[in-house]
Order: structure tokens, then C-alpha cells, then sequence
């Protein structure tokens, strides 16, 4: 079906993942063939409906796959309990029960908002991903993570719930404005510099190709991706020890996103904390200056953020580190960089060293 295919092993939980440019037209067909659901809903923003919804709709009843779509307003202000009751109104409404399932169609907010729906209603409901964003695709439509913001912090409330397929549709992102991708091109980095060096190069040496979204070229980045993270997952599902690598750049990027009120977007965020962690490294004596710098100038030359914006509240940013999810027992943990290839957790991190990253 594919040019890519690899699973997330979790035993009797493991699903598929799918990579492959133009493959939205064939999921229906696909989902067919599984029965995973007598029915479904499928979740969607309203920007993304317009989009692909006819599409997916169209290869769905072709297949003779029973759905409706279910939209909600775009963007990170959706993702919230009050939109959670909504949708779960509405799919009461349309007669859901426990032999349905759901069809996540969109970006990072619509699979984490569509795979928390899913873990809740009916005490638990398959669901399928069809991330239509680089983050997404590369991130969190892999893995389980599901939940929506409060105002205490973002994603605190939410559920470990693995999906029963992902669809992955490079094609897509031929629509995706610019900024949504570079910020999708943030998460794809930190794979490199967490845990595959040989990754980090290619992203090096392939700069320009990724930013013309060459075919072949977007395929491999997507599919080395996933693998990391499949990988990461099937190791370590809830995060209790190696999974937590995959935060580097999210502790102080999800306080810099949240102080902003959500006007700098998740993948900036995390470029713009993923320096910082950076900095923290070479500071705590763990990483060498030229190497956190190689990985500096990566993320600067693809166009993203490397400051916390100045008319940001500092003290604001710091109260939103200590109520971090990753926070335990009240010490925050921060993903530092050894060398590009490898990080360490450490809580080991001062005030006074966090004061003078975040007044740079």
C-alpha cells in the first residue's frame, strides 16, 4: 500500500504506520480491510475539512466505509474541555457507541483532541490518525500522547491511548503554510539530536531539498521519524524513563508557548527551546560549545526562532516550568545534549543558571 510501512511494537496494541505521497485516496479501502469499526466520525478543524474532508469522505464511501464528519473551529484555542464536551455531545448525538470509532484528520491539536476523545467516550473508542501537518506526522501522531490544554499549562489533561493505524499523506504538506512546516522541521531536528547523528547530517546536507518538499527526500525524513519514535515508544509507552528524551526542547519551549498566550506556535516554540536547552548544556559543562552551535546554526539557517521574544514575561515563563507535566516531586527535568546523537535527563539545573538562559 506504501512506500514506507513500519509498526510501533506493543504487542496485542501495535499498529501500522504508512508514509506514502497521495495515499489519502486509498484509506478507505485500507480501513475496509481492517473492521476495525462499524462506523465512524471523523474529526476534523474547519480549515482542514475544507481541504481534504471530500477526499477522505469520497475514499471512504467508495469503500463503503459508514462515516460523518464532526468539525470544530482551527487552532490551539480549541483544544480545550469545553470543545471535549462539545464533540462528545455531538457524537452521542449521532449514535456512536461502542463498536464506532474515529478518524483524527488534521494537525497536532485535532490528534490529540480525537485520541482523547476516544480514550473517554464510551470508557474507549478506536481511533485512526491522518496527521495532515509535519509536526504532526513526525510527532505526535505517533505514540498514544492524547489530551488538551487548561489554563494551568498546556496538554495536563489528557490519556496514554494508541491509535489502530496512522495514514501518513506527504502530499499534504504542499498546503501547509510555510510556518507550520519549519515548525514541523523543529521536531524533525531534535530526533537528530537526541538519538541519531547520521539523521542529524542528513538534514544537513538535504536543507534545501526538505525546503523545496522533494518527494523522495520528505519521505525519508517522515519515515526515519517515525522509526525513532516507534522505536522510542515501544520501549518506554508512558514515559517513565527513555521516552522522556523526546522532550528536548518542549520544557522551557512549552512555557515560552503558553507565556505567549499560543501566539508563537508549538514548533517555534520548541526551536526557540530546543536553543536553550542548548545553552543549558554548554553551561552545565556537558556539551561543547561548537557542537551545541552546529545545532544552533542548523535551526536558524531552516528559518525558525532561536530567542525567547523580549516583551515576553520571564517570571511568567518560569511559573509555567514549574507546572510542567514533566515536573516531579517539584524539581523540573530538562533533555541536555552531550553530543549531537545523545542527550541526558537532569534535574540538576539551577535557578540562577535558567535566570540567565532566559534574560539572553
Amino acid at each position: 500500500m506504501s512506500s514506507y510501512q513500519l509498526d510501533v511494537g506493543l504487542g496485542e496494541r501495535s499498529y501500522p504506520i504508512f508514509i506514502e505521497d497521495g495515499i489519502m485516496e486509498q484509506i478507505g479501502a485500507d480501513l475496509a480491510k481492517r473492521d476495525i469499526a462499524s462506523r465512524y466520525a471523523v474529526i476534523s478543524d474547519d480549515h482542514v475539512a475544507k481541504l481534504y474532508g471530500s477526499t477522505l469522505m469520497a475514499s471512504l464511501e467508495q469503500a463503503g466505509v459508514q462515516a460523518e464528519l464532526v468539525t470544530f473551529p482551527r487552532g490551539e484555542a480549541s483544544k480545550n474541555l469545553q470543545v471535549f464536551a462539545e464533540l462528545s455531545s455531538r457524537l452521542a448525538q449521532m449514535g456512536l457507541d461502542r463498536k464506532s470509532g474515529l478518524i483524527a484528520l488534521g494537525g497536532g491539536v485535532t490528534g490529540d483532541l480525537t485520541g482523547f476523545l476516544a480514550s473517554s467516550y464510551m470508557r474507549g473508542i478506536p481511533f485512526v490518525q491522518i496527521p495532515t501537518t509535519l509536526l504532526a506526522q513526525v510527532d505526535s501522531s505517533v505514540g498514544g500522547k492524547t489530551g488538551v490544554d487548561i489554563p494551568e499549562g498546556k496538554n495536563l489533561v489528557g490519556a496514554f491511548y494508541q491509535p489502530k493505524a496512522v495514514y501518513i499523506d506527504t502530499a499534504v504538506l504542499t498546503t501547509l503554510p510555510l510556518e507550520e512546516f519549519l515548525g514541523g522541521i523543529a521536531e524533525v531536528i531534535k530526533y537528530g539530536v537526541i538519538r541519531d547523528f547520521e539523521f542529524y547530517c542528513f538534514m544537513e546536507r538535504n536543507l534545501d531539498a526538505i525546503l523545496e518538499l522533494n518527494p523522495p527526500v520528505i519521505q525519508e525524513m517522515v519515515h526515519t521519524c517515525c522509526r525513532i519514535k516507534a522505536e522510542v515508544v515501544a520501549e518506554d509507552e508512558r514515559e517513565s524513563d527513555l521516552r522522556r528524551i523526546l522532550n528536548f526542547g518542549h520544557t522551557i519551549g512549552h512555557a515560552v508557548e503558553a507565556a505567549s498566550d499560543f501566539s508563537i506556535i508549538h514548533g517555534h516554540a520548541v526551536a526557540i527551546g530546543m536553543v536553550a536547552a542548548l545553552r543549558l548544556a554548554v553551561a552545565s559543562g556537558l556539551c561543547k560549545k561548537k557542537e551545541a552551535g552546529r545545532v544552533a546554526t542548523l535551526i536558524h539557517t531552516f528559518g525558525l526562532p532561536t530567542e525567547i521574544p523580549e516583551a515576553l514575561d520571564r517570571e511568567r515563563i518560569k511559573a509555567y516550568l514549574k507546572t510542567d507535566k514533566k515536573t516531579i516531586g517539584g524539581s523540573v527535568f530538562y533533555v541536555l545534549p552531550t553530543t549531537i546523537g545523545k542527550v541526558i535527563i537532569t534535574n540538576e539545573i539551577t535557578e540562577e543558571q535558567i535566570d540567565a538562559v532566559l534574560k539572553r
